[in-house]
């Protein structure tokens, strides 16, 4: 445990939460615009009397859904026991947010530093009509894609590059935009195309720029190989546009198994 001011005993609370971005400008706090953080905070502030800041491992972006964002924060367990907060957080929070799990981490844990790899995974409905009840979920495309050809491109994304040319906006990047990725997966599932990518960190906007340069490839508007000269080019203007933002799920958060641990 964590003394904090007051005297009062906290813990570092890990959790697990999943939502429909639909409604949101996004998980971070903002000026203007309602996020799923301050929908979080406020909850939280409702439960124990006083403010609670609470640190997500992403910034999904406005309209990003997740279905596994890891958010912490400090509790005073004697004020309500994990399970019993988790239960009043769902009771409390709007339908579209839901705190899948809660435990007690290490103290010190971090969600955002501590992540090492995140999962992302977008939604494409390819076929000849838009489906009414899976439009807030997917980017809808017509025109058969050629599969094959975005799995070759995809291929071409994995390893430690230089992501100026997906950086939607290179002037918001405080730090180098060499980004390392792991795994870029693409999948055919019916009538879904979906794209999985795996990264150490990204950049503004960046898996969907991806995405988009991929549907390029998909239609035939550009060879899968010309993925490898646009990361060489470093020029935003080369590359596809950016996908729409309702396709997108943050899915998974991988951390080291010592940040990863939980106290039971």
């Amino acid at each position: 445990m964590e003394k904090a001011s007051g005297g009062i005993q906290e813990t570092t609370l890990k959790a697990t939460i999943a939502y429909d971005g639909g409604a949101y400008v996004g998980w971070q706090r903002q000026i203007s615009g309602m996020t799923v953080q301050q929908r979080l905070e406020d909850v939280l502030k409702q439960l124990a009397g006083r403010i609670v800041t609470t640190h997500g491992a992403s910034r999904t972006d406005q309209g990003v859904h997740a279905l596994g964002l890891v958010v912490g924060w400090k509790w005073d367990l004697k004020r309500m026991p994990v399970e019993q907060l988790r239960r009043a957080l769902n009771g409390l929070l709007p339908a579209d947010i839901r705190v899948l799990k809660l435990a007690r981490a290490k103290a010190g844990f971090n969600a955002r530093f501590d992540a090492k790899w995140k999962l992302y995974r977008y939604r494409i409905l390819n076929r000849d009509v838009a489906d009414p009840f899976r439009r807030a979920g997917t980017w809808f495309i017509f025109g058969k894609m050629d599969v094959k050809a975005m799995r070759k491109a995809a291929a071409c994304f994995v390893g430690k590059h230089h992501f100026g040319a997906f950086a939607v906006n290179p002037g918001y990047e405080r730090t180098s935009m060499v980004r390392e990725i792991r795994r870029c997966l693409v999948r055919s599932k019916g009538d879904e195309i979906q794209i999985e990518v795996e990264g150490n960190a990204f950049l503004y906007k960046m898996v969907r720029s991806m995405v988009g340069t991929l549907v390029e490839v998909g239609m035939g508007k550009r060879p899968a190989d010309s993925i490898r000269t646009l990361l060489v080019s470093r020029d935003r203007r080369q590359a596809g546009k950016t996908a729409p933002p309702q396709g997108l799920y943050l899915v998974k958060v991988f951390y080291r198994r010592s940040a990863a641990r939980v106290i039971p």
